[in-house]
């Protein structure tokens, strides 16, 4: 909720007793007024008559008790997106109005809970209590009701916060193809919150069954799922949820930022939310335009995505920072859908099927990704250790390609070329295994230092888990002080690489006495 007072029947009502009265009364059941009749159903729509004073995005109810979304007004017929199974659902049957929007359940009782678009439990752990209603649809806070993304949001990805930062109500779009690692990174980062106060929700939009049951099993391993609600709506679910679902994901995130809380919400992925939306738009025959998707499609993003951001003291200082994703086919990041998204939103992280095939993970290309705003939220720590990374690695990237075509190498080359190599696989990390931001400076600060350079890609490896355990164990007071986002001093540089060095002893390979 964006207001702090509401408007109900003209009188003015504070957004906390209305929220407390809400609490503790059931929700209203809508009213049914007037009768219109199904002329045609297809696969996900259905076309109504009748129904004169029907109104945009009201909520209809059929006879059999499917719902419905009214898209397209035309003189005498309506267009209905079907939010259940149109099976259900015969030409002829009445069709009611409600004189309601579309809402869906937020508050505290969501959270630990997987739902679906309409907030309907799916774990089977009962009813969900201590949550109200609200509509899905909200028009974005201006600029005026928004302050400057100033805190950084940890990833716990070392490739992500050292050159790629994300800010506290940032919107930063994770593009690549298919089976390059999207929705691990996503993953990962929810998990870096385990000890943080950000709730996070992950919207799964026509994923695999088995794909979204990994993800919620991963989130309870890691006993994070009590900070998270995880919406799901299945490939096999009416395209009309699939349509909804993530302004509900940031509906229920609007609740917890009105209070003053962080949130992060990733949507996993807008891709198929497009496609269901031209599913939806060719059934209703509206005109296609580029790609075949509606002329709308840009507007149905962006008035989604415009919600995300860093909320001013007036609306309780909380923020909304959004993970988009979206899909591209054969690295295409000019189609239609990726570029409207990049075009939306402050930044993008690219992962490369190119550097998937070199078994770097994550496979993020810090050439064709950017950050256009979380620069200024960045720790400090990382900001001063990593300035120089994505250049130096451009640079080895250039040289490695030129080094191809040679076959004499010079000294300095070649301890170029090994340098830039130990910082490539340094950046490599496991999934499920986010990184706190101690143990990314001192990896980093190794492998930028030179550390690595006469270690395999294995003992490489072993030296990060080393030098990671060993500042877990011996810089406790540095940690706390990166963590409170202080700067990083020469001193305590220092302090890093030598504590790296004493770890290292027994991993770095005795030199070559021949």
């Amino acid at each position: 909720m964006k207001k702090t007072h509401l408007m109900i029947d003209d009188k003015q009502i504070a957004f906390d007793e209305w929220r407390d009265a809400l609490l503790k009364t059931p929700a209203p059941e809508p009213v049914l007024t007037e009768a219109g009749i199904v002329t045609e159903v297809a696969d996900g729509v259905a076309i109504v008559t009748g129904l004169a004073r029907a109104l945009a995005d009201e909520l209809l109810v059929f006879a059999g008790g499917t719902q419905g979304i009214v898209l397209d007004l035309e003189p005498g017929r309506l267009g209905v997106i079907l939010l259940g199974p149109s099976q259900s659902i015969q030409v002829g049957e009445h069709v009611y109005r409600t004189q309601q929007v579309v809402s869906t359940p937020v508050g505290e009782g969501l959270l630990g809970r997987v739902v679906d678009a309409l907030g309907k439990p799916l774990d089977g752990l009962g009813p969900i209590v201590r949550v109200m209603r609200q509509p899905v649809e909200v028009n974005a806070p201006s600029v005026l009701e928004r302050k400057p993304v100033s805190r950084p949001l940890a990833t716990g990805i070392k490739a992500v916060d050292a050159a790629i930062p994300i800010g506290l109500g940032q919107r930063q779009l994770i593009i690549g193809d298919r089976q390059t690692g999207k929705t691990s990174l996503a993953v990962d980062t929810i998990l870096n919150q385990k000890h943080s106060d950000i709730i996070s929700i992950y919207c799964a939009i026509g994923q695999r069954g088995d794909a979204v049951a990994r993800v919620i099993q991963a989130l309870t391993d890691a006993d994070v799922l009590s900070k998270c609600i995880v919406i799901n709506t299945g490939d096999e679910e009416a395209p009309g949820l699939a349509h909804i679902a993530p302004y509900c994901a940031m509906t229920m995130a609007e609740y917890f930022a009105a209070q003053g809380k962080d949130v992060l919400l990733v949507i996993d992925d807008l891709t198929h939310h497009a496609r269901a939306y031209r599913e939806l738009s060719l059934l209703l025959r509206r005109p296609p335009g580029r790609e075949a998707f509606p002329g709308d499609i840009f507007y149905v993003h962006a008035r989604l995505l415009e919600r995300s951001g860093q909320w001013s003291d007036a609306l309780g200082a909380g923020s909304i920072t959004t993970l988009p994703i979206v899909e591209t086919e054969a690295e295409n990041l000019s189609a239609y859908i990726p570029t409207n998204l990049i075009s939306i939103t402050d930044g993008q992280v690219y992962l490369s099927p190119a550097l998937v095939h070199k078994n770097q993970f994550p496979a993020v290309d810090l050439g064709l990704s950017v950050s256009r705003v979380g620069g200024k939220a960045q720790n400090r720590s990382l900001r001063t250790l990593s300035g120089n990374l994505r250049v130096m690695l451009a640079q080895f990237e250039e040289l490695e390609d030129f080094a191809r075509f040679g076959t004499r190498l010079d000294d300095n080359v070649r301890a170029r070329l090994k340098r830039g190599n130990a910082v490539r696989q340094a950046l490599r990390q496991g999934e499920r295994d986010p990184m706190s931001t101690l143990e990314q400076l001192i990896v980093l600060q190794s492998a930028l230092e030179g550390l690595f350079d006469d270690l395999s890609e294995s003992e490489i490896i072993e030296a990060m888990n080393t030098i990671r355990a060993a500042a877990r164990r011996e810089l406790k007071t540095l940690g706390k002080e990166v963590r409170d986002n202080a700067q990083l001093s020469s001193e305590a540089q220092v302090l890093l690489l030598d504590v790296a060095r004493q770890a290292l002893e027994g991993v770095t390979p005795p030199e070559d006495l021949n």
